[in-house]
């Protein structure tokens, strides 16, 4: 009896131990909460009702979806627009999560408990931006901004010698990348930011980038080249000069017209007159060979650059390379030549001004005006003085001509004088003479004075020969 009412116990024991047990996992299985300690997204919704923390989620979501962006172009006109993240392309979404806590609620008692237990503690929240859908967005409603162009400032030379500037004129182009960068570092919410509701920020307010797109040619730039004023002119005269002349003057006048220098160039008359043979030609016109006016190619040339060195004498500037003809030019004075010989005798000077230095022709009633344009003080000046320091005596050459009498004597050619000449520049600044240099001294040779006399005089029978390295054509392009 003893035994039975022990067993009894132990029976009832157990049932009340299983019917406790079985309550909790009943407890445990039907709750309807979120386990503890799990976090969607940052977010803590471990304890709370299924239904509750779905709809938490839902509206959060929603609420990152609702978000907005700003665009201001132009905050003077208020050329703006808004869009929301949802409509750029923007989409928030928590992985697995709501599917998880409605499976709470299948399966038997057991299997809710297992999956209850063995509940995952964190979920995450997928984001996503289409950038290139955002992009396209403000293409459209800003594009038209990329179709403005640049145009370089502009600089004329009037007739009256003005300087003339108009302005130059940028253009635009927006930095569509640039901005969506901005919106995806905003728009994209950090994971240690997404638990913080509180602090979400509802709306990002941009401006839309602008890159401003400068000309080559700037206004500013055009005019830092220091072309302030016309400086100097110089005029010379070849109203004797035949049809031939004149064009070759004209021709190479063309050729130099509008010639730019920029700081410390070495100007070449050889190029000069390069493009003047390959645009305009040249015609027969007298040239100067061994101290003699002979006919030839592009006689004229040099009064050019006679002309443009009278100029570069009187504005200061470096001369590079220059040498006098082997007689006197009729158009400038002694000593204030510069002749020319083809692939011998070049004319050349530096751009000492410091600035850029623009060279203009005027060709006009058989006159050559060379005019320079640049950077000059008002109160600088400069004076060029040329002095015949030496008349050099022409020679007197016998010849003898058979066909003349014995004693007979005819002057064939007339003789020359010719002259040591130094040219000297001085420098006056507000009317006081600051320093005088000599600059060049020239030597023109003397023409011999040929006579032929009849047999019997001694004289040779022929003048002598030239000197080889001399016979180089002057003036011209032979």
């Amino acid at each position: 009896m003893k035994k039975l009412h022990i067993g009894l116990i132990i029976v009832f024991s157990l049932l009340l131990l299983a019917s406790i047990a079985w309550g909790f996992l009943w407890f445990y299985a039907e709750k309807d909460t979120v386990p503890e300690g799990v976090t969607a997204g940052g977010i803590a919704i471990g304890g709370m009702k299924v239904e509750e923390a779905i709809q938490i989620l839902d509206e959060y979501e929603n609420r990152l979806e609702q978000r907005s962006v700003k665009v201001t172009a132009n905050a003077e006109t208020a050329d703006s627009k808004q869009w929301t993240v949802a409509d750029i392309g923007y989409k928030a979404a928590f992985v697995d999560v709501r599917e998880a806590l409605v499976k709470l609620r299948e399966g038997n008692l057991i299997e809710r408990a297992k999956y209850r237990y063995r509940f995952p503690l964190t979920y995450e929240l997928a984001q996503s931006f289409d950038r290139a859908a955002f992009e396209t967005l403000v293409r459209k409603q800003w594009g038209w901004i990329d179709n403005s162009e640049t145009k370089d400032a502009t600089r004329t030379i009037t007739d009256k010698d003005e300087i003339k500037y108009t302005t130059h004129t940028d253009a635009y182009r927006i930095d569509v990348p640039a901005l969506a960068g901005e919106v995806a570092q905003w728009i994209i919410v950090p994971e240690e930011k997404l638990g913080d509701r509180s602090g979400l920020a509802e709306m990002l307010d941009a401006e839309l980038p602008v890159a401003t797109v400068h000309p080559e040619v700037t206004l500013e730039k055009l005019k830092d080249e220091g072309i302030e004023r016309k400086i100097f002119e110089f005029t010379t005269d070849f109203n004797t000069s035949a049809a031939g002349r004149a064009h070759n003057v004209t021709a190479a006048a063309k050729a130099l017209n509008e010639r730019h220098l920029a700081p410390d160039e070495i100007f070449s008359y050889g190029k000069v007159i390069a493009l003047a043979e390959e645009k305009y030609g040249f015609k027969e016109a007298p040239v100067i060979q061994n101290g003699k006016i002979v006919p030839g190619i592009g006689g004229g040339i040099c009064q050019v650059s006679s002309t443009l060195y009278n100029a570069i004498l009187r504005t200061g500037l470096e001369i590079v390379e220059r040498r006098n003809h082997s007689i006197p030019s009729s158009y400038v004075n002694k000593g204030q030549d510069a002749t020319f010989a083809s692939g011998a005798i070049d004319f050349r000077f530096r751009n000492s001004t410091g600035k850029h230095l623009i060279i203009r022709t005027v060709v006009e009633n058989r006159k050559l005006t060379v005019k320079l344009f640049g950077t000059m003080p008002e109160n600088v000046k400069y004076d060029i003085e040329s002095v015949t320091v030496k008349e050099l005596a022409p020679k007197v050459q016998e010849v003898t001509d058979k066909s003349l009498e014995p004693g007979q004597k005819v002057v064939v050619q007339e003789g020359r004088s010719g002259y040591i000449v130094e040219t000297f520049r001085t420098l006056f600044r507000d009317g006081e003479k600051v320093s005088r240099e000599r600059v060049s001294r020239d030597t023109y040779r003397a023409e011999a004075t040929i006579i032929h006399v009849g047999p019997g005089s001694g004289a040779p029978e022929k003048t002598p020969n030239p000197d080889p390295s001399e016979s180089i054509v002057e003036d011209g392009v032979g």
